[in-house]
């Protein structure tokens, strides 16, 4: 048990939609992702997500609204809604959902991640 320095590290990753784990509890995990520019609209079958903006904004797009996310704000997005993160600038965020979720859901293909570093 240690305390975690949220910025450090954010400040250790490089790379966008690349989510590192941070912390699990509970079967959950605690995932730090830089985002910029739009990922890919997908859904989790089983997993709800919660996205926890740290720094900067993005938006959500669902295929019928969307919705900003400011710093200091979250979104959960429950399982089976189809959706898409988009960050015009740099943001960080925060993840919490289960460990078996997948970063693109039910989507495959070159920003699927199996398997998550540690940060």
């Amino acid at each position: 048990m240690s305390k975690v320095n949220i910025a450090e590290k954010f400040s250790k990753i490089t790379e966008y939609w690349k989510p590192y784990i941070g912390a699990e509890l509970n079967g959950q995990c605690v995932k730090f992702d830089k985002l910029k520019g739009e990922f890919v609209f997908h859904h989790h079958d089983h997993e709800d997500e919660m996205f926890l903006v740290v720094k900067g904004r993005f938006c959500m797009e669902f295929r019928d609204r969307h919705e900003w996310i400011e710093e200091g704000e979250f979104i959960v997005v429950p399982r089976g809604v189809e959706h898409c993160p988009v960050a015009e600038e740099e943001c960080w965020i925060l993840l919490f959902e289960p460990a078996t979720t997948l970063n693109t859901g039910n989507v495959e293909n070159e920003l699927t991640l199996h398997e998550l570093n540690r940060v």
